[in-house]
């Protein structure tokens, strides 16, 4: 999955930026209501985000995060660090893993951490991410194209 979008006014300099720069890491919580909210939001209703019964019977270990939300939460380390989302001009991921998010308090843990792992020509970087949960990588190939100021 890739996004794209416009121009926007990042608070990190491009000239303070170093290929190893690691961003700030971050931890999400994700629970059944998380999951919940976010389908209202996104109108994507599939059972496999909030039926166990029905996760079970395809074959999941039990009801997972939507796929598109454990992306939107990775790139908040991106956007939170830049200060602008209109700053990130290009975002891809590979789903590798899903976020098993089972039916108690705690829910799942979605921990997010990045660094620059190129500069490119225009102002621009390229941040790679790395989304875990128990440990395992959710998502492979998360990298984010940002414009600098």
């Amino acid at each position: 999955m890739t996004a794209n979008s416009g121009n926007g006014s990042a608070r990190i300099s491009y000239a303070d930026v170093e290929v190893g720069t690691e961003l700030p890491a971050q931890t999400f919580f994700v629970t059944r209501a998380t999951l919940v909210q976010y389908a209202g939001a996104s109108g994507d209703f599939n059972p496999i985000h909030w039926n166990e019964k029905f996760a079970v019977e395809v074959g999941l270990p039990d009801v997972i995060a939507h796929g598109m939300f454990t992306m939107a939460e990775a790139i908040r380390v991106v956007t939170d660090w830049v200060g602008d989302p209109g700053a990130v001009v290009e975002y891809g991921v590979r789903f590798t893993k899903p976020v098993v998010v089972p039916n108690d308090d705690k829910g799942a843990t979605i921990e997010v951490s990045g660094k620059v792992g190129a500069k490119l020509d225009d102002n621009t970087v390229r941040v790679d991410l790395l989304a875990k949960c128990d440990g395992q990588k959710v998502l492979g190939m998360s990298r984010a194209v940002v414009r600098l100021g």
